[in-house]
């Protein structure tokens, strides 16, 4: 994933602000993140690769995240299968 790709698809949050969020304000928790324009408060698919990106900043190890196309489709076959739901104006599922 590009970093001005969105990484909440919900409020369109890029990959960008989340890791310019996590520099400047420095969250001690990853639930903080949703301070982020309201990152991972919308159907919740992005909060694992949000705490991937929060791990990455803590120095931790975290793998990559998926390209966006390979992101979105997960999402989709996430919110078809109940995993939540996407407020309006959220990217629509494919």
């Amino acid at each position: 994933m590009e970093l001005d790709e969105e990484l909440c698809l919900c409020f369109h949050v890029t990959k960008r602000k989340v890791i310019n969020f996590l520099r400047v304000e420095k969250p001690r928790r990853t639930a903080q993140l949703s301070e982020c324009f309201g990152a991972g408060t919308g159907c919740g698919w992005c909060r694992p690769y949000l705490q991937r990106l929060f791990e990455q900043a803590e120095g931790r190890e975290a793998s990559e995240l998926p390209t966006a196309e390979e992101y979105a489709q997960m999402r989709t076959k996430y919110v078809r299968e109940g995993g939540g739901k996407p407020p309006p104006g959220a990217t629509p599922i494919e």
